[in-house]
Order: structure tokens, then C-alpha cells, then sequence
């Protein structure tokens, strides 16, 4: 990856941000390319944003258009990737092959934390993380594998809730992830605040989370830090209920033999479907809740210059 900047352009504001030792999060796009659809996809990145710069930090949205990595999108790159039809989803894998023939692409958790650590970027926010699936086992998503060789803190409301949740715990313990609640004691299950899995640690303000990465990261430890937030009061959705939706669209994903990375897209949007779009409301107010969050915490990173130390 030490080729990695002559393939990538950082636009000017995140460039200042980061010459100058500012806060920047990072933000993901497949959740624009292929999470939600037009125009509630821009709007979301277009909010996530504003929520960011809001509490006087720079966002960075990460994506590769004509074959070079962005990182910040100005507002006719954002709207390109919100409606380009046919777009890549850029994992870690994915990077040769998409600037190799000049494509576009979204770039996915994985993707993103490549991208990050490589400029400087310590705090990154995004919905849910990639995880185990339920079937078939051994589909691992790369999330949990770049999570295990990046020093970023990732923001989320844990991994998707279309995942084997339980078994995504146990992957994070072996790939020696932390898992940090943040004002909660459990892993919540993104739509909703509850999944019924404890997690080994707390914290309750964004200083703690800063504090922890700066020992974490001098002990010489090379792992990312997931954060997980239980989506907010007035969108969080009922875990029973969530499950009954996706255990039918599970049924249906197997029916139509939708696997690899069609399946993800696939069940979030039956999921959205189903629920008669409650679903894509709690999405919504999680990201921008996660986006706050995150902001916060960067702003906590830059003031005690752990960027710098590691």
C-alpha cells in the first residue's frame, strides 16, 4: 500500500485539515452507491456532512471516480456517484482492478479504513459494519479483517443486523478488535438498541474514547477501535420486529440464490420494503447520529495530537 497516494487526490479542504493537525472524519459511500436509493442517498451524505462541519470538524467522504481515489467529494462528485448507474463497491480487494480501468466505485468499510489510515485520517463513521454472515458460514466480510490492521476508530451501530451477530462478536475478540460501547453496555443491533450480546467495555464521552486510543495504539497495538451507538430514541426499532422481516427476507435471498455482495444490498432493501420504510428512517437517523458522535470524538483526538504520536 505504499503506492497508495499515487493514485489518490485529497481535495483542498481536507488536505488544509490535515496539513494543519484539524479534526477530519471519514466517511464511506457504498452507503450512496448501493445502501439507499435517489435521492435519499444524497440527501443523507449531504446531511452526514453538515453534521460533521457543524461541530467545526472536516468530513471526507472516500470514494474512486475514473480511477482515482477521492478523498473529500465536492457537491458534483457526490451527486455523480448518487446517480451513476452500474458503479463499482470498492472493498480492500477491489482497488487494483476499479483505478486499473479508470471506474467509479463506492467504497466499503473495508475500502474506506484502507484509504483513511493511509492519509491520516483517525476516526471514521459509518452505519453498520460488515460481519458473519448467517448463511453461508464462512462468508466473512473483509470489514472485520482491514478493522484488524487499521488504527482507526470506527463509529457504528454495530454490524448490520442482517448478520450472524453473535459470531461477528466472536470474530472481532479473535482478530483482538475492541469493542466499546459508547453509553451502552451492549452491542446494539443497528436498527435496533438491543441485540441481548454484552460487550467487555464502556465509556460515556467522546474524551474517554480518545484516551483509550492513544494507550491502545502506544502499546503498540495495530487494530482499529470499534465504537458502537445504539441508534437514537426517536428511530430505533423494536428488535422482535426487525427480526421477523429479516428472517423472511433471508428466505427469500435463498430462494433467488442472491449471494456475495448482491446479498447485502439485496436484504436491505427488502428489509426497507417490509417495513414500510421504518427501516430507512432509523438508518437515516442513525448515520447522522453516528456522524455527530464521530465528529466529536475527532475533535478529542486532535486536541490531545494522538494522530501524531502513533
Amino acid at each position: 500500500m505504499n503506492k497508495l497516494h499515487d493514485f489518490l487526490k485529497t481535495s483542498p479542504n481536507v488536505s488544509k485539515a490535515l496539513s494543519l493537525k484539524l479534526p477530519v472524519v471519514a466517511l464511506e459511500s457504498t452507503v450512496i452507491t448501493h445502501g439507499l436509493p435517489y435521492p435519499e442517498n444524497i440527501n443523507l451524505a449531504k446531511d452526514m456532512e453538515n453534521e460533521i462541519e457543524q461541530l467545526g470538524v472536516t468530513p471526507a467522504t472516500i470514494a474512486v471516480i475514473d480511477g482515482i481515489i477521492h478523498v473529500g467529494l465536492d457537491p458534483l462528485q457526490l451527486e455523480c456517484i448518487a446517480t451513476e448507474k452500474g458503479i463499482n463497491k470498492v472493498s480492500s480487494r477491489d482497488f487494483a482492478g476499479v483505478i486499473a480501468q479508470k471506474r467509479s466505485g463506492g467504497t466499503t468499510v473495508a475500502g474506506t479504513l484502507v484509504v483513511a489510515e493511509k492519509v491520516g485520517i483517525r476516526v471514521f463513521a459509518t452505519g453498520g459494519i460488515g460481519g458473519v454472515h448467517r448463511l453461508p458460514k464462512y462468508d466473512i466480510s473483509a470489514d472485520l479483517i482491514q478493522l484488524a490492521n487499521s488504527r482507526v476508530i470506527v463509529v457504528c451501530a454495530g454490524a448490520k443486523a442482517i448478520l450472524d451477530l453473535p459470531s461477528t462478536l466472536e470474530v472481532l475478540e479473535t482478530y483482538r478488535i475492541p469493542v466499546v460501547g459508547f453509553q451502552t453496555d451492549e452491542f446494539p443491533a443497528f436498527y435496533s438498541k438491543s441485540s441481548g450480546l454484552g460487550i467487555s467495555l464502556r465509556v460515556d464521552s467522546p474524551e474517554e474514547i480518545a484516551s483509550l486510543a492513544k494507550v491502545h495504539w502506544e502499546l503498540g497495538f495495530e487494530t482499529g477501535i470499534l465504537v458502537v451507538v445504539p441508534p437514537p430514541d426517536e428511530v430505533a426499532m423494536q428488535q422482535e420486529q426487525v427480526q421477523k422481516v429479516i428472517d423472511l427476507a433471508l428466505r427469500e435471498a435463498k430462494e433467488k440464490s442472491i449471494r456475495g455482495q448482491k446479498m447485502t444490498p439485496f436484504l436491505l432493501e427488502r428489509v426497507t420494503e417490509l417495513t414500510a420504510g421504518t427501516s430507512l428512517r432509523a438508518n437515516l437517523g442513525l448515520l447522522r447520529n453516528n456522524a455527530r458522535i464521530a465528529a466529536k470524538i475527532s475533535r478529542q483526538i486532535v486536541k490531545g495530537d494522538i494522530g501524531q504520536r502513533i
